[in-house]
């Protein structure tokens, strides 16, 4: 291949009960990366960020999620030497949003270049180049959004050391409302509001939140995923970050989400619907009460990504 361009979804990360290990993607909005070939040079260069708005992404390879990613896998091939890659990358979702913008960029990348290469690891092999990517923009080593980017689907990381995924069923009907009002919160300054230490009670709580959780997705029994997804632990310790929090999870609820919380690090929202006119309905009442706040928002409704990262186009 000379080149390929791809299409890499944005993520809800925690899903409320999983932090750090749960996550699923969405249909919309995510990156598009281009990789192509050069005779020119050995290794990795970006050659073109664009819908950056008045943010700008580096290009330097090491400080960039994308070129990151892209150059471990040259690495691991062993042919940072011996092959020229140059990058672009379209970003097409906001940042600091808490749909996994940067994990994005990282999953597109490292799958671009592995299909110009003839795709010579497979798609969960990837894994380990994206979560270096990633750990550029947060400093922190987790998969929570790049697996589900990669892969597509509900995805459960026991342990983000290892990197041992596990695919979880996703209940046909179960569909999702993203709300993403404008304000930014960046991933590092939400990890700076938790706490290290966690009490017996609430871990117990949570542990029995996300058992019935996951038990709810392989018995699609979607009353007790809705009593399942609360979160004890960093919800409470985020919402401050997001203006109308109380107002617009209460919104979701009333108007029959099986549950609502915070999507990533924030200040996206998401909520979980048994359909997609529900899902589309629980969306609308969440944007008007963050209206009522006075924050304007985007609404993304979506099935479950089950398809993760997506060769748009190759040229040969």
């Amino acid at each position: 291949m000379q080149e390929v361009r791809v299409f890499a979804p944005a993520t809800v990360a925690n899903v409320a009960v999983g932090f750090d290990i749960l996550g699923f993607a969405i249909q919309r909005p995510g990156d598009e990366i281009v990789a192509r070939r050069s005779a020119a040079f050995a290794g990795v260069r970006i050659t073109v960020i664009t819908g950056t708005g008045t943010k700008s992404l580096p290009t330097e390879v090491e400080h960039n999620t994308a070129g990151m990613a892209a150059l471990r896998l040259l690495e691991h091939l062993g042919l940072q030497h011996q092959v020229g890659v140059e990058l672009e990358i379209h970003k097409k979702m906001p940042f600091g949003s808490g749909l996994g913008s940067s994990a994005a960029s990282a999953a597109g990348a490292a799958v671009a270049v592995n299909v110009l290469l003839g795709e010579p690891l497979t798609r969960e092999s990837l894994l380990y180049f994206t979560v270096l990517g990633e750990e550029v923009a947060d400093g922190s080593f987790h998969a929570d959004n790049v697996a589900p980017c990669l892969v597509g689907g509900i995805t459960l990381i026991r342990s983000n050391e290892s990197l041992d995924i596990h695919h979880l069923p996703v209940p046909p009907s179960l569909q999702v409302a993203v709300v993403h009002p404008e304000i930014e919160i960046l991933t590092r300054d939400a990890r700076a509001v938790l706490s290290d230490s966690v009490s017996l009670k609430k871990a117990t709580r949570q542990l029995g939140s996300l058992a019935s959780f996951i038990t709810a997705l392989y018995t699609n029994d979607l009353p007790l995923l809705s009593r399942s997804l609360k979160d004890h632990i960093i919800e409470p310790q985020r919402k401050t970050l997001i203006t109308g929090f109380d107002a617009v999870q209460a919104a979701a609820l009333e108007r029959g989400a099986l549950g609502c919380s915070i999507s990533g690090a924030g200040p996206s929202m998401f909520a979980l619907c048994d359909s997609g006119y529900l899902a589309q309905a629980v969306g609308h009442a969440m944007q008007a009460a963050f209206q009522q706040e006075g924050i304007d928002s985007q609404l993304y409704v979506s099935p479950i990504n089950q398809r993760g990262v997506e060769v748009l186009s190759t040229t040969e």
